[in-house]
């Protein structure tokens, strides 16, 4: 499990998981480093996708259900065991929601929270009107990249350093370009979902995510663009809005 899943901090006595998904491109070391911040009773699984930290060498996943077998394939144990809650950013959103959307079908669980931020949700008209970025040329992909910010200068300005990071990126997007799902007729879901996103970013279809639960539905703006959440006093309200739901929903749960 170790090879697919970055738990920084192992707490047996938690009484809940968070399992977070990278952004397109990204590691797994940023969300568990999330365990520092957080309680012992919400203990942190942090996604780490081929092709990337320790997996450099692997092959990318080719489509979203190879992302979802690879990760249930690890962690179906775990997920029987106790409750747990997912959180995703972007192309993490969107992997939140086949995650939950084939655990439910397949396994009859689900998650007591869905924190998504940064992304309309896949069945929407925003998403599917989206332009595809993954078939752009390297030159048009970079410019895209340094738009939307949140990667390193120093990443952008060392060529080789560029080389490695940027075919993560694109294999993920390339997942995120193909990857269709039909919007829910029903909710499938009971647990809420909260969302949040970047005033500043391009607008997403948030309003679209409550078609998949009969939960509770709230979505938070922050300030900032794509990549609000990486700014600490937004952090620091994502991180203790998590705590706040998980605590609570672990004494409804109980």
């Amino acid at each position: 499990m170790d090879k697919i899943i970055t738990c920084f901090s192992k707490c047996p006595d938690a009484s809940v998981r968070l399992i977070c998904f990278p952004w397109a491109g990204g590691g797994s070391i940023h969300y568990a480093r999330w365990a520092k911040a957080l309680n012992s009773s919400i203990e942190v699984y942090s996604v780490r996708l081929p092709g990337r930290e320790g997996r450099a060498k692997e092959a990318f996943c080719q489509n979203m259900q190879e992302i979802i077998d690879e990760v249930i394939g690890v962690i179906l144990p775990q997920l029987k065991e106790k409750p747990f809650a997912l959180f995703g950013h972007s192309f993490g959103a969107m992997t939140c929601f086949a995650f939950a959307e084939h655990v439910k079908k397949v396994y009859s669980l689900e998650p007591i929270h869905m924190f998504l931020s940064g992304a309309s949700a896949p069945y929407s008209e925003a998403r599917l009107q989206a332009p595809k970025r993954s078939h752009l040329s390297d030159q048009e992909f970079l410019f895209w990249v340094i738009s939307i910010g949140g990667t390193p200068p120093e990443i952008l300005a060392n060529d080789e350093l560029t080389k490695l990071f940027l075919p993560a990126l694109k294999a993920d997007l390339c997942v995120a370009d193909n990857y269709r799902c039909s919007r829910p007729s029903t909710p499938f879901l009971s647990c809420p979902v909260s969302c949040f996103d970047g005033k500043e970013d391009a607008p997403h279809d948030l309003q679209a995510w409550k078609n998949m639960t009969s939960g509770d539905f709230t979505v938070q703006m922050l300030p900032g663009s794509h990549f609000y959440l990486k700014e600490a006093a937004n952090e620091k309200y994502i991180l203790d809005y998590i705590t706040k739901h998980l605590e609570t929903a672990e004494m409804d749960y109980l």
